[in-house]
């Protein structure tokens, strides 16, 4: 259906958005096979951002001609199929670095022009895909990772992510957004979505109507990260799960239709509903759909952080799915194909992929799972990580991003191993490094964040640095971590988080979280903790 761009006359909007108005995004899948043929040099450069909507950025440093993709894995339920076909492109065209993402997508790197099409061709033949993965457009929608295994979810949401994702693919109508626009379905009462931080967030809920209790959902709106979080907020309505296409298709065109597009960094969702309000977005809501019950109880308990580590029964009788830690999210293509293997001779052949960049191997016979777990490859894939290990979290960084201004990933990995060698907690502390104010490590949620930043030393040269945030979490409709001052070398972190978590594991009460912790002592006294450690540290090296 033709839509009326109401914005079209608006003289204010920004470049980007005068740029859509003459070509749509997804366009680029048209010119994608003449670049292709004719190399990198034949891309007009003011073309290099059209490739999001193909789920392609340009990687650092731009000019060289490589690409990063993002595959979209909607819930992240991948078949052994879909596996071996990431895996083999990895293997062939991306240099053997196969990340999962805070989205559960699956993201490649070193990817050139002349390959893209052979790539799309290999998604395709398997039921994937990378459109919209990056873009002012329907990124992929989050799910339950043990969506139709989880003994306590209310519902199976596999069908419904599916039919919601399948509609917004390729659809025109709904390419031409203010901004990247991201969804999450799930009806895990562990809200192992992270519904709080998503544009749109459909959580479980049950709800009494005609005398009879319904399952379904509640919905949230106007999460998102960067340098301007936001929590999402509830509105007061119910959604029966026959209803969610329908109420995706209404809240995203009233986000096409009246996001901002003059400025762009205050085009998300989240600027609209926190302009707004729940009632005035409840309103217009209801002018697309008509009547929506009003909410009803909600069904989630807790937050999981998008950890499942370990061997768990399923709803199914005699199957367990197995929850592996991937550090920091990075495999190796061998490991991939070797993972999808076991997966099919124990299991099913699927492999879900975690938002905490981890994974998931479900449908395992209760005994299989011994002989399963013996495997040579879950000494480094293990079901159980140590603590810092397991629980840290990093986006790409400087080694690939042009937005970093530090290296994350492997730094990350480093430190998560050199502080488990130096100290045990009776509880885990979630440490998520991000290279820039984007967040795409989703650092404003972590128990300690790391977010990287240039430091100037006393020879005026530019060094890379680390501010530290504290006590994140999306408990009890979420909370953002926090800033302490001071800017922390790099090469140095590890010694500051290292004395930092000792004062945390001196001080704390038996059992007691990091994020408990922090409450109970308060900011001003974390502070003054590592305003010392600062100190000791600029006495030590002088």
């Amino acid at each position: 259906m033709a839509y009326e761009k109401a914005w079209a006359d608006n003289p204010k909007i920004n470049k980007t958005e005068q740029k859509k108005l003459v070509k749509d995004g997804l366009k680029i899948f048209e010119d994608i096979p003449h670049y292709a043929e004719n190399g990198f040099s034949s891309i007009p450069k003011e073309e290099w951002d059209s490739f999001k909507w193909a789920g392609l950025y340009l990687q650092r440093p731009k000019e060289d001609g490589y690409f990063m993709m993002r595959v979209n894995v909607p819930s992240g339920i991948l078949s052994y199929e879909q596996v071996k076909a990431l895996a083999h492109i990895c293997k062939d065209y991306g240099r053997d670095v196969f990340d999962i993402t805070t989205r559960q997508a699956i993201q490649f790197h070193w990817l050139t022009i002349e390959q893209i099409p052979d790539i799309f061709n290999r998604l395709e033949a398997v039921g994937l895909s990378s459109a919209g993965a990056c873009g002012d457009i329907t990124r992929n929608i989050m799910g339950n990772p043990i969506a139709g295994i989880d003994p306590h979810e209310l519902f199976d949401t596999t069908e419904i992510v599916k039919e919601v994702y399948e509609f917004f693919q390729h659809n025109e109508d709904f390419s031409n957004l203010p901004r990247k626009y991201k969804m999450s379905i799930s009806s895990n009462v562990n809200n192992s979505a992270h519904a709080e931080i998503n544009c749109v967030a459909f959580t479980p809920a049950l709800k009494e109507i005609e005398d009879k209790e319904i399952p379904g959902f509640h919905i949230k709106i106007g999460g998102g990260l960067s340098s301007r979080p936001f929590l999402a907020q509830p509105l007061d309505v119910f959604i029966e799960p026959h209803q969610v296409k329908e109420v995706s298709i209404a809240i995203t065109t009233i986000f096409r239709d009246y996001g901002y597009r003059e400025k762009r960094h205050l085009a998300r969702l989240k600027f609209l509903m926190a302009d707004w309000g729940p009632e005035k977005f409840k309103e217009k809501l209801l002018e697309y759909t008509g009547p929506l019950h009003s909410k009803g109880k909600d069904a989630l308990k807790t937050w999981n952080g998008g950890y499942f580590y370990g061997v768990h029964p399923q709803k199914q009788e005699g199957l367990s799915y197995i929850g592996f830690n991937v550090p920091v999210g990075r495999l190796h293509a061998d490991e991939v194909l070797e993972l999808a293997e076991i997966a099919k001779k124990y299991g099913n052949g699927e492999i879900r992929t975690v938002n905490s960049q981890n994974l998931i191997i479900p449908n395992v016979k209760h005994e299989n799972v011994e002989l399963l777990l013996q495997k040579e490859i879950f000494k480094r894939i293990t079901t159980q990580p140590l603590s810092f290990i397991g629980h840290s979290v990093s986006c790409t960084g400087i080694e690939y991003c042009n937005l970093a201004l530090v290296e994350t990933k492997e730094r990350m990995r480093r430190i998560a191993e050199i502080l488990d060698q130096q100290i045990t907690l009776d509880v885990p502390v979630r440490i998520h490094m991000v290279g820039c104010p984007n967040s795409c490590g989703q650092r404003q949620i972590a128990d300690i964040g790391l977010q990287g930043v240039l430091l100037k030393t006393k020879e005026k040269k530019m060094v890379q640095a680390f501010e530290i945030y504290v006590g994140g979490t999306l408990d009890d409709g979420g909370k953002f971590n926090e800033k302490l001052k001071g800017k922390f070398r790099a090469d140095s972190l590890d010694e500051v988080l290292f004395r930092f978590l000792t004062v945390f594991k001196n001080t704390k009460l038996p059992a007691e979280s990091f994020f408990d912790y922090i409450n109970r002592l308060g900011l001003e006294q974390l502070q003054k903790e590592l305003d010392r450690i600062a100190e000791e540290l600029e006495e030590k090296v002088s």
